[in-house]
């Protein structure tokens, strides 16, 4: 039987009472010893008793009320008038102080009234022991000073900022209180500090970058932000809680960045464009890096690059079209060459170069961003695809190819060199919009290179076929490369001329070669029927008859102005090899039978069209090599002349090479491509309106650009003009309520 007396409400206090005035003692720093396990033991078991007795003697409520009135008999006593008397950095670290301090006196008096939270607090859905002790410094210190305290806390951040040295751990500790009376949310850190931080940042650095715009340069002013960011980052790292890091950066990077942004980049003598301008890479660099914290913050850099881009190539094509202008008056009525002007020729080489170094820029300062991929091929797509010197770019990188990959045509260059420059214009070329002149421009060079064996390595002719197959897809280079392979059966076919030719009675007087060519594969050259000299005509009948006994179903056409023939001519001083076109020994060999002819003669004799008769002449009478004596004398060609051989020719080389004037087919090639892209607008229609059935005129229009344009930009009106050619040939029909919606007719 327990005869325990119970503990009555006041007499039980008292005995607490004095151990939480020893515990005020110790906490202040007054001469005191510490808790025994015998007094801890003693403080608890009270409040057990107290708890546990029977009613009317259960005194969990008072007690609970009595724990907290503890706290704040404290606090009124003791903590409040300490911390009023202190201002700045000094109230800081009294806060700090009196903050680990109460931290302590709940840890213990949670101890000592532990009982409470087992049963009375879970029971009756009360704050723990613990967060009443928070909540009383919250409600009576916190409340009172915060706002004190926020000021010196962002005081000191000020003179951080300004470059003094402040206590970081003192804000980190100072900040944590503001973090821990939030009690689990982030409520008082951000109402009661980070608020007025964010405030004070845009503050202080919306002063400084009016300063700094206008004392500094552009590339000055950068590293100053760049600094100023970093720093800010720092300070989240060093003492402010980590949510505060994106609000943060983003005031200062509003203040010194977004709002100074136009007037940044365009500074008179040190923004965007004059850092392009001197290749200032790290400057430029550091432009991307701070300008993309910012929202569309890069696209003024990217369109500020793609206008500097552009100037450059308009640069070039203003400066090659003068010099070609400038060589065109100078040369007036002299012959050019066939491949284009050594300006062109650099002018191609220049845009090379300049495409080399700003894709660097990209890459290097931009980050290979693809807003700038966007910017330089934008750019380049404005100034490629305008008119340099009276020639299109796609006939000028058709020349340049050319160039490189015929005999004696490039620089000294190494096979890699020839390599990486090859692969180079094949990618400028995808900014070009006429990519189906690039072709057929690229078509003509290639067979020259092919028939007249001016290709200086197969390899780099293969090599690059392969680049422009995956760049423009298999269709742009099928003829091409049917015509490297024809190129490779020809040979052959004439091993078989020659091995078929030792089986028969009668035997040339000459040495024939003849290159076979499939039609569809090769740009088409016009046939002459020329009358051939016996010697030629022989040659010429017998391989006939040999293709005519070894293939079925072909049919042979002659294409003489491609050929070349060397014939060995007799002079007084000196026998002569001449290597020469076919037209140019037919005409010569007029004249072992003839001592004298005109214009007229020569003409109806050879059977030659007229253009081509006053061409070959020229080239044998008026050029470098005077094989023919024209009377009367003169620079050019009349209907009326008349000629005779110059059996006193002589030249101090053993064998020349007579060229023939160059044909300018820039004309026919422009035609032929006009002509292909009619044909290639028509199926692009038919096959539209084949898979739609019926659309307006806008849409068919819209899906024919979209399905052509890889190729060539095709012209609106063009695309008109075929739309009514299909209908009156009856593919297509107007509606007959709406004459702009069309329906296909199967």
């Amino acid at each position: 039987m327990n005869d325990r007396r119970p503990i009555e409400l006041e007499a039980g206090w008292r005995s607490m009472q004095d151990g939480i005035n020893k515990l005020k003692r110790l906490l202040e720093g007054e001469p005191e010893e510490q808790f025994d396990a015998e007094k801890y033991m003693h403080l608890y078991t009270t409040i057990y008793n107290m708890c546990t007795q029977k009613p009317p003697h259960d005194y969990s409520e008072q007690l609970y009320s009595r724990y907290r009135d503890a706290f704040s008999a404290y606090i009124q006593e003791k903590v409040l008038p300490a911390l009023r008397e202190t201002r700045g950095e000094l109230l800081l670290r009294a806060l700090v102080h009196r903050w680990e301090n109460h931290k302590v006196m709940v840890r213990w008096l949670s101890r000592f009234f532990n009982y409470l939270d087992r049963y009375y607090i879970s029971r009756h859905s009360l704050n723990t022991l613990k967060d009443v002790g928070l909540i009383r410094f919250k409600e009576e210190v916190y409340k009172e000073l915060c706002g004190r305290a926020r000021d010196a806390i962002l005081e000191l951040i000020r003179q951080e900022r300004d470059g003094e040295q402040i206590d970081r751990t003192l804000l980190k500790n100072v900040l944590a209180i503001f973090i821990e009376v939030g009690m689990g949310t982030m409520e008082a850190y951000e109402k009661d500090f980070e608020e007025a931080l964010l405030e004070s940042t845009a503050s202080y650095y919306k002063r400084k970058a009016a300063a700094w715009i206008q004392e500094d340069s552009c590339p000055d002013y950068m590293l100053k932000a760049e600094d100023c960011l970093k720093q800010e980052e720092e300070r989240v790292v060093n003492y402010l809680h980590v949510d505060s890091k994106a609000k943060l950066l983003n005031k200062a990077e509003e203040e010194l960045l977004a709002n100074n942004e136009t007037e940044l980049l365009e500074k008179e003598h040190s923004g965007c464009s004059v850092l392009l301008r001197d290749d200032k890479k790290q400057d430029l660099a550091r432009m991307y890096r701070l300008f993309q914290r910012i929202p569309k913050g890069l696209e003024p850099v990217a369109d500020m690059f793609k206008k500097h881009v552009e100037s450059e190539g308009m640069r070039l094509v203003k400066e090659v079209t003068e010099a070609a202008n400038a060589k065109k008056d100078k040369d007036s009525g002299k012959p050019t060459k066939d491949s284009g002007s050594s300006h062109e020729q650099q002018y191609v080489r220049e845009v090379i170069e300049l495409h080399d170094k700003y894709l660097q820029y990209v890459n290097d300062c931009f980050a290979n961003s693809s807003l700038f991929h966007k910017a330089l091929k934008e750019a380049f797509e404005s100034f490629c695809n305008k008119t340099v010197a009276n020639s299109s770019s796609a006939e000028l990188m058709a020349n340049f190819c050319d160039n490189l990959l015929k005999k004696g045509g490039a620089e000294k260059l190494s096979d890699e060199e020839i390599e990486e420059t090859l692969d180079k214009v094949v990618k400028l070329l995808a900014y070009i919009s006429d990519k189906d002149l690039f072709s057929e421009f690229y078509r003509k060079k290639l067979s020259r290179r092919l028939l007249w064996e001016r290709s200086a390595s197969d390899d780099h002719e293969r090599s690059i076929l392969a680049r422009l197959k995956q760049q423009c897809g298999a269709q742009f280079t099928s003829k091409m490369e049917g015509m490297v392979t024809d190129l490779q059966l020809a040979r052959e076919k004439q091993q078989t001329f020659e091995d078929w030719k030792k089986g028969q009675a009668k035997q040339l007087d000459i040495d024939l070669s003849v290159t076979v060519l499939t039609t569809g594969f090769w740009p088409t050259y016009k046939s002459v029927d020329l009358a051939l000299p016996k010697e030629m005509a022989e040659g010429v009948e017998q391989f006939k008859a040999f293709y005519e006994a070894t293939t079925k179903h072909r049919k042979l056409t002659w294409i003489y102005p491609l050929g070349s023939v060397t014939m060995k001519a007799v002079f007084n001083a000196k026998p002569i090899e001449l290597v020469i076109s076919t037209f140019q020994a037919a005409m010569l060999m007029l004249f072992n039978e003839e001592e004298k002819l005109s214009w007229t003669e020569i003409k109806e004799r050879l059977n030659m069209p007229e253009e081509d008769v006053t061409r070959m002449l020229h080239s044998l009478a008026c050029a470098k090599y005077k094989l023919l004596l024209k009377e009367p004398a003169g620079k050019t060609i009349a209907k009326t002349d008349s000629f005779k051989a110059n059996w006193n020719f002589t030249d101090r080389m053993r064998r020349i090479k007579i060229p023939t004037p160059p044909i300018d087919d820039k004309k026919k090639v422009v035609e032929d491509v006009e002509k292909d892209r009619r044909i290639a607008i028509d199926a692009a229609i038919v096959r539209t309106m084949k898979s739609r059935k019926v659309l307006p005129h806008q849409q068919l229009t819209i899906e024919v650009v979209n399905q052509l344009q890889r190729m060539f930009q095709p012209d609106f009106r063009l695309i008109k003009k075929r739309i009514e050619d299909l209908i009156q040939r009856e593919y297509l029909a107007r509606d007959e309520e709406n004459p702009n919606i069309f329906k296909y007719l199967a």
